[in-house]
């Protein structure tokens, strides 16, 4: 397996797929998954010509199962480092829901050279917790259940997800993929407890409103209307309206797992985008 080891000794786990010499994209997955859950974004840009990336965060997968640094500032430095021992430069990187507030997380921080352009796609910026300054947020309770649930009975809730309203199988007409729900349980049972545990704080409670102001590269916001993990009024419009140079993209009545359940529409307007 590739591996990078960082400075506090987390081993990463990532897949360097195509010509050292073609464009990077760089792919972050969300909770509680894993690089793996990129495998139609991977094989499609690959086969675009592109050299495509994905990495394990800790915690998740093949990476160490880590009782520390489960939080937006280590994972945004492990990117740093692993974006240092590839040498990307002029990468695009791509986050999906906890991934893209990796992204956001990682750009605003990035040295210069190192990112070209970046998607969010049904991310959790700019914030998912309720405040008084973020009164559509989900309560706080929301989250304290995800935690219940997965402490509880982690093999379980990872069922229940994917099976009800992660993919939006839940749905009346819904194409029920067993296989799909299936790969999100393998992929969530690959990790550690305790940082999938933990990152439920990082993904609902991390304020990404002054990393989204500080991005200066162009950024496209792709979020289903019918996403039930993120919901859409409180994320996409208002990370769109914060970042400098973004564009947003809805797609009516997708869910928030439309990477795979919508490969077919959601592939070509990442190519365009990167392309344009």
């Amino acid at each position: 397996m590739s591996t990078i080891t960082t400075r506090d000794g987390t081993e990463i786990f990532y897949k360097d797929w195509g010509s050292k010499d073609a464009q990077p994209i760089v792919f972050h997955h969300g909770w509680p998954l894993t690089a793996d859950d990129w495998d139609a974004q991977m094989m499609f840009f690959l086969g675009e010509g592109y050299r495509v990336i994905a990495h394990d965060r800790r915690g998740h997968g093949r990476s160490t199962q880590t009782d520390t640094g489960n939080e937006m500032d280590t994972y945004a430095a492990d990117v740093i480092e692993l974006a240092a021992a590839l040498d990307l430069r002029n990468a695009v990187h791509i986050g999906h829901s906890t991934g893209g507030g990796e992204v956001a997380h990682y750009v605003a921080r990035a040295e210069a050279g190192r990112v070209a352009k970046a998607v969010l796609i049904g991310a959790v910026p700019p914030i998912m917790v309720k405040t008084e300054a973020n009164p559509g947020g989900l309560p706080l309770e929301v989250f304290d259940g995800f935690r219940a649930a997965t402490a509880a009975n982690r093999a379980q809730f990872f069922v229940d997800v994917p099976t009800g309203p992660f993919y939006g199988f839940n749905r009346p007409g819904a194409k029920v993929s067993q296989g799909v729900i299936d790969n999100w349980w393998r992929q969530g049972m690959m990790g550690g407890i305790k940082a999938e545990y933990d990152c439920i704080k990082a993904f609902s409670e991390t304020d990404f409103t002054e990393d989204l102001k500080a991005i200066d590269v162009p950024v496209l916001v792709m979020h289903g209307d019918d996403d039930q993990i993120v919901p859409y009024a409180d994320s996409a419009p208002l990370a769109a309206a914060l970042l400098k140079n973004g564009t947003l993209k809805t797609y009516e009545g997708l869910p928030h797992g439309m990477c795979t359940t919508h490969a077919e529409i959601i592939n070509p307007d990442l190519l365009a985008f990167i392309r344009g």
